[in-house]
Parts: structure tokens; C-alpha cells; sequence
């Protein structure tokens, strides 16, 4: 899960009261209690679960209803392994190339939360896939769905699907989405609008054939992917 930055002014009030998943009463965290509210039922034995979380921040499960007996958390950001979840495991790994030593520890569940569109191509995904059916017999991973008409990172309109040019033009303009980059080098911004790749319904079935494919809806369409199994 990438670590957002507030932008300032208008595109802070913008982002604190819909899309900040810490400020109490926004859309985002309203969706995420609702999500974690799910897990658990869900997962009514989470208690006593051993939690992998690949992807994810440490901080994030001290908002969880209930916390697993075991919990690792997998990140390359040296942010995601910092505070909160007393107790919790933390590696600094990539998430499509875990240490073999993880495979054989018994995990019973699998969690990760707005990874899976930020690995880098298809194959990076379908390695990511593998690893998850390889680590636990449980999973509940979730992501953007592409077709939301709202682009989550940047906020922006069908932004997801516009040409990469356009991308990059936009994004030295917007302000109102999850980090300001108007004054980011031409060359990182072309490398932000490659980095988030959205994924569709069918890619999230065919990288999780044996789950469920649950889908989060706002006025009727579908703005989150879960796969649960």
C-alpha cells in the first residue's frame, strides 16, 4: 500500500474530508471501518489467526475490530514497518519475491490492501498471485476496481483512462489528488503515471480463480475489488 501525502489549500480540504483514510468522519475512512468491519465477519476466527499483511502498514491494524493472534507485515517502504501493532512482525521484502522461509510458516491469512495495482506489469501480478495461494489457505485482498469514473491516487476524472501523455500533463496542473506533483521533474511524473496500474474484474478472477470476487459500491458502482477466499 503506497503512503500518501496531503496536498495544501483547497486540494488539503479536498483530500482530509474524502479521501484521507486517518481524519475522522471521511469517505475513506468510513470505507475502510466498513471494510474492516467486513473482514472480521469474514473471518470470524481472526482472533486466532496467523496474519500475513503483504503491502501494508503496521499503524493501520491498531484501527482493526479485531487483532489476529500473529501478525507480519510485509512492505519495501521502511514506513510500512514502523509503529503501532504491538507485537507485530515486520520484513522489509518484496511482496513477489518473499523470503522462502515465509512459505513454511503457517500463515492462515492473507491480507493486502491497494498493493496489488502498484507491483509493475502483468507478470509481477500473476507472481504476487502465486505467492498469496502459496502462504495461506485464506486471503482477502483488495484494490481499486479500474472502472470506478473517479481514479483513486489522483482524484481525477477517468483519469486511468487517458493516454500516458495526457497523464503527465494533467498531473503537472491537478493539486487535488493523493500527493501534490505540479512541481515534480517531467521524468518522475511519467514514472508516477506508470506505476499505478488499475485492474479489472476479470484480471482479479483470473489471478484468483479459487476466491470470491467481492466488489465495494458507491451509488451503484463498483469502486473496490476484494478477493476473498
Amino acid at each position: 500500500m503506497v503512503e500518501h501525502r496531503a496536498p495544501s489549500a483547497l486540494g488539503a480540504r479536498i483530500w482530509e474530508r474524502y479521501v484521507s483514510p486517518d481524519t475522522p468522519g471521511s469517505l475513506a475512512s468510513r470505507a475502510r471501518a466498513k471494510r474492516w468491519s467486513e473482514c472480521a465477519e469474514r473471518f470470524p476466527d481472526l482472533a486466532r489467526m496467523r496474519v500475513i499483511d503483504l503491502g501494508g502498514y503496521v499503524r493501520n491494524w491498531d484501527a482493526a475490530p479485531v487483532r489476529p493472534r500473529e501478525l507480519t507485515v510485509v512492505n519495501l517502504d521502511r514506513a510500512g514497518t514502523a509503529g503501532g501493532a504491538d507485537g507485530a512482525r515486520t520484513l522489509f521484502a518484496d511482496a513477489c519475491d518473499l523470503p522462502p522461509e515465509l512459505f513454511g510458516h503457517g500463515f492462515d491469512l492473507v491480507y493486502s490492501n491497494s498493493l496489488i495495482e502498484h507491483l509493475g506489469g502483468r507478470w509481477r501480478r500473476q507472481a504476487f498471485a502465486r505467492a498469496v495461494a502459496r502462504l495461506a489457505p485464506h486471503c482477502w485482498i483488495q484494490t481499486p476496481s479500474s472502472t470506478f469514473p473517479i481514479e483513486p491516487h489522483w482524484m481525477f476524472p477517468g483519469f486511468q483512462f487517458l493516454p500516458i501523455s495526457t497523464r503527465v500533463r494533467i498531473s503537472k496542473r491537478w493539486r487535488f489528488g493523493s500527493e501534490p506533483m505540479t512541481d515534480w521533474p517531467h521524468a518522475r511524473l511519467v514514472d508516477a503515471c506508470l506505476s499505478v496500474e488499475l485492474v479489472s474484474a476479470t484480471e482479479m478472477r483470473d489471478l484468483f480463480p479459487d476466491a470470491e470476487l467481492v466488489h465495494e459500491r458507491v451509488l451503484g458502482m463498483s469502486k473496490s475489488l476484494i478477493a476473498v477466499r
